[in-house]
């Protein structure tokens, strides 16, 4: 759509670097962080592109269950594993930053909403090695879930254990049984609006000051833009960073709510 193309284009204009940010707080997190994909490179993210390279070179195909998500990730029917990971698995760059933002909040109690071959497991999970951290990922697909314990299994990521069934079904019942302080919850599940706000509702009963919420794919729809949109005006919502794929959202408080679209 012609607006979505203003709006994107409008990011683009506006979006800034480290320069000219007012919050130490955002300020830190952009130089150490975000804007270190280009500067270094851990041994982690070799292992984990090798597994992905696995699965791109796979002929193999399954019956991939589809739960509604409204993205490329978990549409229904018979899939190839190559198409899989070249479409549903995130990038490197996203990975890579995942793994860059574990090791700088070192969140002890984590969720990932949905796993599909486990690629983004892999580089959630890879940091926690040798913590007392857990990971939990919430996948429907019992195929999918099958390549991506494989990977968790021979990466000995005892740190990760991934949840099955239908994710509106699991979350609340595995919220309300372990009623957990969540430091850190990745969205990339159901990519439609009513699904993702109430993922976001459900996790943010049990949120706290130092949580650390990531939205995926913000972008990828009209709905996705909405609940997005929606999510960052949230006044329990203190400091959102827009990276254009990527909505990063905090809850610290005794500060002005803020907003900032960043280059990534």
């Amino acid at each position: 759509m012609l607006s979505n193309l203003i709006s994107d284009i409008a990011f683009f204009l506006r979006a800034k670097n480290a320069h000219g940010l007012h919050s130490p707080f955002v300020y830190q997190l952009y130089d150490e962080v975000i804007a270190l994909h280009h500067r270094y490179h851990y041994y982690d993210f070799d292992l984990i592109e090798t597994a992905r390279h696995v699965l791109l070179d796979s002929s193999e195909e399954i019956e991939v269950q589809d739960f509604g998500a409204g993205s490329h990730k978990h549409s229904g029917g018979q899939r190839k594993i190559s198409d899989l990971a070249r479409h549903s698995a995130i990038s490197f760059k996203v990975g890579a930053l995942l793994f860059r933002m574990i090791l700088h909040f070192k969140p002890r109690f984590m969720i990932e909403l949905g796993t599909s071959l486990g690629i983004g497991t892999l580089y959630q999970a890879m940091p926690l090695k040798g913590k007392t951290a857990k990971l939990y990922s919430f996948e429907g697909c019992a195929q999918t879930i099958h390549y991506a314990q494989k990977n968790l299994d021979y990466f000995d990521c005892k740190q990760a254990q991934i949840i099955t069934g239908n994710i509106d079904e699991t979350l609340p019942q595995f919220l309300a049984h372990h009623k957990p302080t969540l430091d850190w919850v990745f969205f990339d599940a159901n990519h439609r609006y009513e699904p993702t706000m109430r993922y976001f509702e459900n996790c943010l009963k049990y949120a706290h000051e130092g949580s650390v919420f990531i939205f995926d794919d913000i972008r990828w729809s009209s709905q996705m833009r909405k609940a997005w949109n929606e999510i960052k005006a949230d006044e329990r919502v203190m400091i959102s960073i827009d990276l254009f794929r990527l909505g990063l959202v905090f809850f610290r408080k005794g500060q002005p709510k803020q907003h900032f679209d960043l280059r990534f």
